[in-house]
């Protein structure tokens, strides 16, 4: 069976190197942080972002558990406000849209009228080349509209400029999926 987790990754590396500048747009527990700490290595960048204090405290402990290089900057604000602390191009982007896991807090999700804008940003500030990730939790009522919106935005981007993709497992409409962008 397919792994979407380990399929997102491969997708994110075929796009960075060491020394690059990414970003992870929603923070949670920190293990997309911790991932593109490892890839862009210690001359490389990564930016992440989340509205939950106790997400910057779970991050820091991954990134530390993990041995991450010290790459990285945590910053406790809404995705959306991004291009406010990222002044250069980035080479990735992620965004894990829904609820922090293990928060025990599944009603403080990401939310229809900020993950546009973030998405938008984050398109905006692609390096050549570069790459935005976008997993989608259909599962709950937010999730599944949040997936809706997204398509909809994803299919006016000019297949000259952009290339979008949607990875989903067909017989599991409640699972999963996620969306991948790439500027040519």
């Amino acid at each position: 069976m397919t792994d979407l987790l380990t399929l997102q990754k491969s997708f994110i590396l075929a796009h960075i190197k060491e020394g690059d500048t990414c970003a992870d747009f929603t923070m949670g527990n920190g293990h997309d942080t911790a991932f593109l700490s490892k890839a862009v290595g210690e001359n490389g960048r990564v930016f992440a972002f989340d509205i939950q204090p106790g997400a910057l405290v779970s991050t820091k402990k991954t990134l530390e558990g993990e041995g991450c290089p010290n790459n990285y900057v945590l910053i406790n604000d809404s995705h959306h406000n991004a291009k406010n602390y990222i002044d250069t191009k980035i080479k990735a982007g992620m965004f894990n849209l829904g609820y922090m896991p293990g928060s025990g807090n599944k009603s403080l999700t990401t939310k229809r009228e900020t993950t546009l804008p973030a998405v938008k940003g984050a398109i905006d500030m692609l390096d050549s080349g570069g790459i935005v990730l976008v997993a989608v939790y259909p599962g709950h009522e937010e999730g599944y509209l949040e997936g809706i919106m997204l398509e909809e935005y994803f299919k006016t981007i000019s297949r000259f400029e952009m290339s979008v993709s949607k990875f989903q497992i067909v017989n599991s409409p409640t699972s999963p999926y996620f969306f991948i962008i790439e500027k040519k």
